[in-house]
């Protein structure tokens, strides 16, 4: 009898063993990659949040460049980008054609990029004793007839371009725009250390309404904060934008950058492992006004991402309820509380 016992123990004990996940399957984290700028941070949170609280999966989060986190995501090393400007970069364009990514959805509506100056500039400020010191500037091809306007304190017969920090795909853009625009020479190309470093340049230029001209984009903070003017560039044109994307490209063509799509990028593994998830952010949708109002509050109060993105959860359950299932938004809302 204790020999039969012992054999249906087994017996048991080995089906168990077959139907139960694999451990290292069961306790592996998805890999986030770690966004060193606002938008990119706080809707990694939101992501995280929902992922861990909804469907009870670990996650953490990997840093690195944009283009080094492209690579990531195409070798699997991470799994999901939270903010992906899809088809910028050409590590992306021929991971996305060798089927290694995919880029989920269109998750912020009304994005924009572009190069900016304070409205002042162009206009002036009485009431701040401001004048209007480039009344004329209206595009980028205005901008050699300024450069002393926007001069380089460290090299002060050019003016100075404030550019994306080194490693982010816009950087190699407008570097080669520099190049395209005739402006290579007349401007230097001054790149900040983080997108930290790049707010807080700018911010301090605007409070004591010094000139600046910059590079920056939206949703974030700063555009609602400040009075700016973005520049008009020629229109978009493919062929051009390749050039720019290039940063071995000698001869680079004037262009408008690529109309804005931000996505969530995910690799190939990801993709076929986790349906629910591919579900999720397929369905994940930020208005402009209320992210623009979440980064700026972020901002301000001096938040963590973590905590950004849980104020933004509570504050607007009518968003992220539509975007997952039933169960599933009772769970996050309960971690909530």
């Amino acid at each position: 009898m204790k020999g039969i016992r012992a054999l249906l123990a087994s017996s048991l004990l080995a089906l168990a063993a077959l139907n139960a996940p694999p451990v290292a399957a069961a306790s592996a984290p998805i890999h986030f990659a770690d966004l060193n700028w606002e938008s990119g941070s706080l809707i990694t949170e939101i992501l995280r949040i929902v992922v861990e609280k909804g469907y009870g999966l670990p996650t953490d989060t990997l840093p690195g460049t944009t283009i080094t986190l492209e690579t990531a995501l195409a070798n699997n090393d991470i799994q999901v980008i939270g903010e992906e400007w899809a088809g910028r970069s050409p590590v992306w364009v021929k991971a996305e054609a060798e089927g290694k990514v995919l880029a989920l959805g269109d998750t912020v509506k009304g994005a924009t990029e572009g190069w900016w100056v304070p409205e002042y500039v162009i206009k002036g400020d009485p009431a701040k004793g401001i004048a209007a010191l480039a009344p004329e500037l209206r595009s980028v091809t205005d901008l050699a007839r300024y450069k002393d306007v926007f001069k380089d304190p460290e090299s002060p017969t050019k003016g100075r371009f404030l550019n994306s920090p080194i490693g982010w795909t816009s950087e190699i853009v407008n570097q080669q725009k520099l190049k395209a625009y005739g402006l290579e020479d007349s401007y230097v190309n001054f790149r900040s250390g983080s997108g930290a470093a790049l707010d807080a340049e700018i911010s301090s230029s605007i409070r004591r309404g010094k000139p600046i001209l910059f590079y920056y984009w939206s949703p974030t903070p700063l555009l609602g904060r400040f009075k700016l003017v973005q520049l008009q560039e020629p229109p978009f044109d493919a062929e051009a934008w390749k050039t720019l994307t290039d940063a071995s490209n000698p001869n680079p063509r004037p262009s408008r950058s690529l109309a804005s799509k931000l996505s969530i990028g995910v690799s190939a593994p990801f993709h076929k492992q986790y349906p629910q998830l591919v579900s999720f952010f397929s369905q994940v949708e930020l208005p402009i006004e209320p992210l623009n109002q979440a980064l700026a509050q972020m901002s301000e109060n001096h938040s963590t991402p973590r905590d950004a993105a849980r104020a933004f959860l509570k504050q607007h359950p009518d968003l992220w309820r539509n975007w997952v299932p039933q169960d599933v938004a009772a769970k996050v809302a309960a971690a909530l509380l």
